[in-house]
């Protein structure tokens, strides 16, 4: 048996870029998500935090790119990201109401 994390470790930030602003009008939501959540735990997660029905969620994995820090190599950290699609009618204010006015 699975122990369910709380909301707030599974979404960690949204991300705002061009193209996520963009995705917007469309009821597309991007976050920066846990790495290892699974579609339902961010579908729940979602719902849980902002109190809308999510109707579909696409995760994409990045790896982290390498970094020259003086004389030594590095890598930035691997992360997920989550485009999160709102059912008819539903919107998040949080976070993006700055940004779509």
């Amino acid at each position: 048996m699975s122990t369910r994390r709380p909301a707030r470790q599974i979404i960690i930030r949204p991300v705002i870029t061009e193209e996520s602003v963009e995705q917007l009008q469309q009821g597309k939501y991007t976050f920066v998500v846990d790495a290892k959540a699974t579609k339902p735990e961010i579908k729940a997660a979602i719902k849980e935090i902002f109190n809308v029905d999510v109707a579909r969620v696409n995760t994409m994995n990045y790896r982290g790119k390498r970094r020259r820090v003086r004389f030594q190599w590095g890598r930035r950290p691997d992360w997920k990201k989550a485009i999160v699609t709102l059912a008819e009618g539903q919107e998040i204010r949080e976070f993006f109401e700055e940004i779509v006015s």
